[in-house]
């Protein structure tokens, strides 16, 4: 079973890291750590003037799953919204812990890792690219809200 877990498709897809690095200049930066395992992803957004990511770059140190799930969420990040990300955010913790369907639209690339239902302790490293994506582009609205404020 371990090695459905770890399929030729996963292994490829953490391989490939799109958007690796930081970004000179973010708008916003999140971070998140997996405590049981050490999986942490750092993540670096600038939006666009609609509240799109425009600018993104992620450093992942994590497991061959959260590179996977780091690598779907580098493939199609560019225009998202808090919105998807908060709706692809809920729909794989839903996957990983009640058997939902996972994400689907921009981000239905992360159903490759339903089989990670199976291994609780694998959830939190799985999510740490999605978490700190979102917390990122949270913190850049966050500071946009902060100098319309002081304009």
């Amino acid at each position: 079973m371990i090695d459905d877990l770890y399929s030729a498709r996963i292994l490829t897809l953490a391989a490939n890291l799109p958007h690796a690095g930081r970004l000179a200049s973010p708008e916003g930066t999140g971070e998140r750590v997996a405590k049981l395992c050490g999986s942490r992803a750092t993540v670096d957004v600038v939006l666009d003037d609609q509240g799109r990511i425009a600018d993104f770059a992620q450093d992942v140190k994590a497991c061959a799953l959260g590179q996977a799930a780091a690598g779907v969420l580098g493939e199609s990040v560019i225009g998202a919204t808090v919105q998807d990300l908060t709706e692809a955010r809920d729909a794989m913790a839903a996957m990983l812990k009640f058997g939902g369907e996972g994400p689907s639209g921009r981000f239905e690339g992360l159903r490759v890792l339903k089989q990670v239902a199976d291994y609780p302790a694998r959830h939190a490293s799985t999510m740490v690219a999605v978490e700190a994506t979102l917390e990122a582009v949270q913190a850049a609205q966050a500071a946009r809200t902060r100098l319309a404020g002081a304009a």
